[in-house]
């Protein structure tokens, strides 16, 4: 709130609706495709894997803001999640970072250094390029600033710096001190439908939104919040309550961060960034899984609404939760709805007048070459598919780009196309149907009227603008009957074959041995029965 306050909030700003593909964007100023982080490892499909701009690390040509700001004399540290790949010239310090400690993959705990999930053996932490061990008193989103407080203290005070903090918060599992989730103890027990009709409403009265605009109905398959059990019900009241917690300790943390900037005089000449890299998280491991349930239980964690999110917590918020947390968007992380793609975006600081929030259209793209640019910095035009803010900024626009400049998003067959007030969006299975849907996203920001028949002209035009969008980044089609739930099965399966091959050979040594035993034996029986 004090950084919003002091500088500028900006309500029509996107990424991606994943974790990786935005990050790579974030750090690039290029679109997903184009860095090479197509998508995430977990869901991509065999027919995808190597080709051209799904090679899910940073490939060659790829210029990342921190190798533009250290040519200029900026010292680059980054501490947090990376998941940008770990092979060889692909951590931080092979792309511009002099400091780093990073997670390279999709999330992690945030106690202990152990997995999250049966697709990772451990929680791969490294630190300037090597593999590295975590403190005994681990919590994320401390340890991601303390990590950041000591390389800005080591680092030679002459010298400009760029730091960048990727925090866990709130990826699953959500887990945060119970001094800060327990004051949330009731703020969720009426359910995810009241939250979400709160939210909508109050959306409204900041004037966020068109006054009446109307508001989504749950994607089908959404349980209601009555036909939970008494226990099911405190349960997702207790991971939404840390869920809460979670985000405030991080806000505690970024808190101490610049606690930090004010005591060394810092803090004035600091341009800040603060936004998200998707929308909120709907991921139910349990949901029908006996394999996740094994897993979890092997690894010490609990699923109970008795943990208030302290170590061995496994917290989620489940797609109804994050449904209503999207509101007044529709849908959720992964899927090209509001809810996956219209995200928080803050800006604080030098050359940033405070001012009313900005509805221009913005995306995450726009982030690096908006520093660049701070910086004092030029670039070619072909450098960047993003655009420099700095000019909405310093009021001299109240745009970033002529609203005839089609904007396009893909991740993994989700995917959005914005043109001015319109929308063009598909969402595959398992929430999605695969059909192409047009809305006025300025009167209809829940995407709740289709206007793909009522206008069939803009819809075309929308279609082939996006088929151009999708030609210039080299987008590939989804396999037929693409399912990302089904798809994270398929590959976490081969992981945990890769992982486990060991104990796999073993156990068929085993039974081979078990079987040539068996027949052994009814062979003696035989040979010993008399004629």
């Amino acid at each position: 709130d004090a950084l919003a306050q002091r500088g500028r909030m900006f309500t029509r700003y996107y990424s991606s609706p994943l974790c990786s593909p935005s990050r790579a964007m974030l750090l690039t100023g290029l679109d997903n495709h184009r860095t090479g982080v197509s998508t995430i490892q977990e869901v991509i499909p065999a027919e995808h894997i190597g080709k051209t701009g799904y090679s899910l690390r940073f490939e060659p040509g790829v210029t990342t803001i921190a190798e533009r700001l250290k040519a200029r004399g900026y010292r680059t540290y980054m501490t947090g999640k990376w998941h940008l790949g770990h092979g060889p010239g692909d951590l931080p310090g092979d792309h511009g970072f002099d400091r780093s400690f990073i997670l390279d993959a999709s999330g992690a705990d945030n106690w202990e250094q152990k997995s999250y999930m049966p697709y990772y053996k451990t929680a791969p932490w490294f630190e300037d390029g090597r593999p590295a061990s975590l403190p005994k008193d681990f919590y994320s989103s401390r340890f991601l600033v303390d990590q950041m407080v000591d390389y800005l203290e080591t680092g030679s005070a002459d010298q400009p710096f760029f730091a960048y903090i990727g925090f866990q918060a709130v990826h699953i599992p959500v887990q945060a001190p119970a001094e800060f989730t327990r004051k949330y103890a009731d703020t969720y027990r009426q359910g995810w439908a009241a939250m979400r009709t709160a939210r909508w409403q109050r959306a409204q009265a900041m004037g966020l939104i068109p006054q009446g605009a109307p508001l989504a109905d749950p994607p089908k398959g959404l349980r209601e919040w009555d036909s939970l059990s008494a226990q099911e019900q405190a349960l997702f009241a207790r991971h939404m309550a840390i869920n809460a917690g979670m985000i405030e300790a991080m806000d505690h943390h970024v808190g101490r961060l610049i606690a930090h900037l004010k005591r060394t005089g810092q803090y004035h000449n600091t341009v800040f960034v603060f936004t998200s890299d998707n929308g909120p998280e709907p991921s139910n491991p349990m949901a029908g899984s006996r394999t996740m349930d094994l897993w979890t239980r092997a690894n010490g964690y609990s699923v109970s609404a008795d943990n208030w999110g302290e170590k061995g917590t496994y917290g989620f918020i489940g797609p109804e939760f994050a449904n209503a947390a999207a509101s007044p968007g529709a849908m959720f992380k992964f899927y090209a709805s509001e809810g996956g793609l219209h995200v928080p975006m803050i800006m604080a600081g030098p050359g940033i007048a405070p001012a009313r929030p900005s509805a221009a259209m913005t995306t995450v793209s726009d982030i690096a070459p908006t520093l660049l640019a701070l910086a004092g910095g030029t670039a070619s035009a072909d450098a960047f598919d993003g655009a420099s803010l700095v000019p909405l900024l310093s009021g001299d626009s109240d745009t970033v780009r002529p609203a005839e400049v089609p904007v396009g998003f893909e991740v993994s067959g989700n995917a959005a196309l914005f043109k001015g007030a319109y929308k063009l969006v598909r969402n595959l299975k398992p929430y999605g149907d695969g059909r192409w849907r047009l809305f006025d996203i300025a009167s209809d920001p829940g995407e709740t009227r289709d206007l793909s028949k009522a206008e069939p002209a803009r819809f075309a035009e929308l279609m082939a603008d996006y088929r151009a969008y999708a030609k210039r980044n080299g987008v590939l089609e989804m396999p037929e009957g693409y399912d990302s739930t089904q798809q994270i099965g398929i590959n976490t399966l081969k992981k945990m074959a890769a992982h486990y091959w060991w104990m796999l050979a073993g156990l068929g040594l085993l039974l081979v041995a078990l079987l040539y035993g068996v027949v052994r034996w009814v062979r003696g029986r035989r040979r010993a029965r008399p004629a």
